[in-house]
């Protein structure tokens, strides 16, 4: 079971903001209330899609994501991003895994605010533990879910062949070891399973 208490605590001590939310519906309300009349990127997201928070934003905010946009690239200019995380370790360390890099890109530079949204299911007891994860759970069941042709998504083991597939979705992994400088973090932790 997760401890999000000390990865709550790990967050404050490295710099970000952390809110802490029962449900990911009480989230999704802290979020709309607090993003109002911006230009709002979403990150290719599971969670976000779950929590319904899309279609929130939508009401009072520009919102582009990627999974309704031709261009993928709009995104980069607007003042908030959210998305989710593949892996995060209770000690801190925050893991990313992808293939276009968009969503990656978007995460580390550029804007005002953002937001990551961590379900309990995302959480491991170290770096080690939430790299595992992220590379043989989330990438597996994504390429899964997109009908990719890689051994992980045709195979029977649920795990990371490292392949040299074309349709080869983990082409970039990043770490946050602490809060980036340039724009402001804030980590949205729920204590439900949310994305893969």
């Amino acid at each position: 079971m997760a401890n999000m208490q000390l990865l709550k605590q790990n967050l404050q001590d490295l710099g970000y903001e952390v809110a802490h939310f029962a449900t990911g519906a009480e989230a999704a309300d802290y979020l709309d209330s607090k993003i109002d009349g911006k230009t709002v990127a979403f990150g290719g997201s599971l969670t976000l899609k779950q929590m319904g928070l899309c279609e929130k934003l939508d009401t009072h905010n520009k919102v582009i994501w990627h999974w309704r946009e031709a261009d993928p690239m709009d995104a980069q200019c607007c003042e908030v991003y959210l998305s989710s995380v593949n892996g995060a370790a209770e000690t801190g360390e925050l893991i990313n895994i992808d293939g276009t890099c968009n969503r990656v890109a978007g995460t580390l530079f550029g804007h005002e605010t953002v937001y990551l949204v961590i379900g309990s299911n995302k959480v491991a007891p170290d770096y080690e533990s939430a790299l595992w994860r992220a590379r043989n759970v989330a990438g597996p069941l994504n390429a899964r879910r997109l009908n990719k042709d890689t051994p992980c998504a045709k195979g029977e083991d649920i795990k990371c062949y490292n392949c040299k597939s074309p349709d080869r979705i983990c082409r970039a992994l990043t770490v946050f070891w602490s809060v980036p400088k340039g724009s402001r973090y804030e980590i949205v932790l729920v204590d439900e399973e949310l994305g893969l």
